[in-house]
């Protein structure tokens, strides 16, 4: 086998396999290694195996809002490759797109798998790539400053240039385990350590682990701390076995990590955000008039999920779901009033890594010329995907810019005259 190459690509991810296979497209003679068994693995399994590809906005500035921390370094990488181009991407090459709420985006036969085919594909179609798998990258060899190539456990491989796609540490089970930002910190670029942060919440309050597998939609949850409200979101949450989860949630627990730094954080649902506390209680004693001989956890039937309300007469009284509707009093209804409009639990942290659909950390973005993604030290070396500290929510955002970041970089690396 042939030992050097134009270009080397580190990690056969989604930003991997797009730099790989653009610069195959160009002409360059590409090496792709990757760790796995296979191309694409996390990829596989990404949006519940139906891969949320990208997000539906066109207009470049109104997608970018969603990198609020990032964004004044992304408009010149989106306007080489954006949302439209993902899409004409795709769709040209036989994977018809659906959009869906949110304008969460997906391939038409909603498996994550189509995607991996598509990618895999474009690595091998140009016939420029070359693929080695099962290679774990152990070091870089750098000569007198200059990065000459890689060692890994299949040999020594040499290229012109480097396009490292190796990302984060989010679902670690999938090879994502952080080795190739060490390699980066090693030859001098300022690493921000990884972050679990897009990843569901954990709480102590054991009645919440009790009604894992509830949902609730069109709801407000807001997080408190020292008696006032830092973060708030509105949408649809999920109970589970060690807190809770959903778009909302996930969403928020980059916020939320860091509150916890600043001393015990609350969550706080409002399960009924449209109507104010005085409009609810009006609404209850209409409905307590309608079936005041009931008992009342059977009149609460119509407002809530049985396994909630009764998680939720519990905390008020615990034997006050038995008693009728008639002999609620004034009290204990507003009692239950203030509950549906702040039903609380501590928050204790978020899942971690292995539970995280996205984990930020990585080079700083200062460090980048993201006209092409180079290395602002290293000419030769381009970063993409989750090697960039770039914080984002879910929905489609993080594909879309290893979509981006992948072209890029594919493109200027095999048009690089170096």
């Amino acid at each position: 086998m042939n030992h050097t190459f134009d270009i080397l690509v580190i990690g056969g991810g989604p930003a991997g396999m797009m730099a790989a296979g653009r610069a195959g497209h160009l002409g360059a003679r590409v090496l792709l290694v990757e760790k796995n068994n296979r191309l694409g693995k996390k990829l596989s399994i990404t949006g519940g195996r139906r891969c949320n590809i990208t997000n539906a906005e066109p207009d470049n500035r109104l997608f970018l809002e969603n990198f609020p921390e990032s964004k004044q370094f992304l408009f010149s990488p989106f306007s080489q490759f954006n949302v439209e181009d993902t899409f004409t991407f795709f769709e040209s090459r036989g994977l018809p797109l659906v959009v869906e709420a949110q304008k969460r985006t997906f391939p038409k036969s909603q498996k994550a798998e189509d995607v991996c085919r598509v990618l895999s594909d474009y690595v091998y179609v140009s016939g420029n790539v070359t693929v080695q798998l099962n290679a774990a990258v152990r070091s870089l060899i750098v000569t007198d400053g200059i990065l000459q190539g890689l060692e890994t456990s299949k040999g020594a491989f040499y290229g012109k240039r480097l396009i490292f796609a190796t990302g984060g540490l989010a679902a670690p089970e999938t090879g994502s385990t952080g080795e190739g930002l060490s390699m980066l910190g090693s030859i001098g670029h300022t690493i921000k350590q990884p972050d679990p942060n897009l990843a569901p919440l954990r709480t102590t309050a054991k009645w919440v682990h009790a009604l894992s597998g509830i949902s609730v939609d069109n709801i407000t949850l807001r997080f408190v701390q020292n008696g006032k409200t830092q973060h708030k979101a509105h949408g649809r949450l999920l109970f589970t076995h060690f807190g809770i989860s959903g778009p909302m949630v996930i969403n928020s627990a980059h916020t939320v990590r860091k509150l916890l730094t600043g001393g015990a954080l609350t969550a706080s649902i409002d399960l009924f955000p449209d109507l104010d506390l005085k409009q609810l209680d009006t609404h209850l004693q209409e409905l307590f008039g309608q079936q005041k001989n009931k008992q009342l956890k059977t009149a609460l039937k119509d407002m809530l999920q049985k396994k909630l309300s009764d998680a939720i007469l519990h905390i008020l009284e615990p034997s006050i779901g038995e008693i009728a509707v008639h002999s609620v009093t004034k009290e204990q209804r507003k009692g239950l009033v203030h509950l549906l409009k702040n039903l609380s639990f501590p928050i204790t942290g978020t899942m971690g890594f292995a539970w995280s659909i996205v984990a930020d950390g990585g080079v700083t973005p200062k460090e980048v010329d993201f006209k092409s993604m180079t290395s602002k030290l290293y000419p030769n070396l381009y970063l993409v995907g989750d090697t960039i500290d770039i914080n984002r929510p879910s929905g489609g955002f993080s594909l879309q810019l290893c979509w981006t970041t992948g072209f890029i970089a594919g493109t200027h690396a095999a048009q690089s005259p170096a």
